[in-house]
């Protein structure tokens, strides 16, 4: 994927947003593809520098996410697929929960069980 210079302005603002909402005292959960894989991981690091981060991969099989992607009848179609690997590629993560194999609700009783 190639985004131009006034993209990564306007990420560069938004996670800089974040991380100074965090910091302000927010308790914040971000919902974010990394396109890029550990590229974009990495952009976030830098903004989030000095917060305790729960890095959490969500995974879903490709064949499941497309057809998620077509009933959905919102989102482009091919896209779900094409990413279902790719975004995970070199992003370490603290926690991975399977939301091919789980409901919804078990993933997030994962996460806030490793939150405390």
């Amino acid at each position: 994927m190639s985004v131009g210079d006034g993209f990564r302005e306007l990420e560069d603002a938004w996670m800089a947003g974040i991380a100074a909402m965090v910091r302000a005292g927010a308790r914040v959960i971000v919902d974010e593809v990394f396109p890029g894989g550990s590229a974009s991981q990495q952009r976030w690091q830098r903004a989030l520098a000095g917060i305790e981060v729960l890095w959490v991969g969500v995974r879903c099989e490709a064949e499941i996410a497309a057809w998620r992607e077509v009933t959905r009848g919102d989102r482009v179609t091919g896209m779900a697929e094409a990413q279902a690997e790719a975004v995970h590629q070199g992003v370490r993560y603290d926690l991975e929960v399977d939301a091919a194999g789980a409901e919804s609700v078990e993933c997030a009783r994962s996460i806030a069980a490793r939150r405390g």
